[in-house]
């Protein structure tokens, strides 16, 4: 049976519109997404209504169908691809904006902390300030701590248990 050109047509439309649930559920499992599904499936109906006048000479309609929205399909998922790789998330623009600086609450919450380490620190005996001052701040070991105070090492021990304890106890009162 040859049918004419606009006989044909109608067919393969009215194929498509009954297949198409099934061929949106195809679509989706193929992309992975409802959007780009639709998105296929809108051009597949704007494709196959261009072929109005024209010849069609088309053996299998459904496997025609199928093969147009599946081209579709990949065409769009490989420009999203491609497009989603240049697209910078709103997390990394909020992350290059974002400032290193402080907050102003954070100055002073941390300027609040070191005015009471000052005060701390001022209010222990020199010795062991000085041994925690070389070990936090200078990174000095007990040992060579011990030789430029010209002591023991187990005594730089405990000068620093006793600053240590100082600063505690000092900030602890402090809050």
């Amino acid at each position: 049976m040859n049918a004419t050109v606009p006989d044909a047509y109608h067919e393969l439309i009215s194929l498509y519109l009954r297949q198409w649930s099934v061929l949106r559920s195809r679509l989706k499992r193929q992309t992975g997404s409802h959007e780009l599904a639709e998105d296929a499936l809108q051009e597949t109906w704007l494709r196959l209504s261009r072929m109005k006048g024209g010849p069609i000479d088309i053996r299998d309609q459904h496997a025609f169908i199928l093969r147009v929205a599946s081209n579709i399909a990949i065409d769009l998922a490989r420009r999203e691809n491609r497009h989603g790789g240049r697209c910078i998330s709103d997390e990394a623009v909020l992350a290059a904006i974002e400032d290193a600086c402080p907050s102003p609450e954070r100055v002073v919450i941390d300027r609040d902390q070191l005015r009471l380490l000052v005060l701390a620190l001022s209010q222990l005996p020199a010795r062991p300030r000085r041994a925690l001052l070389m070990n936090r701040c200078d990174g000095l070991t007990h040992r060579e701590i011990a030789a430029r105070l010209g002591v023991s090492e187990s005594m730089v021990a405990r000068y620093l248990v006793q600053a240590l304890r100082h600063c505690r106890d000092h900030f602890r009162d402090q809050h």
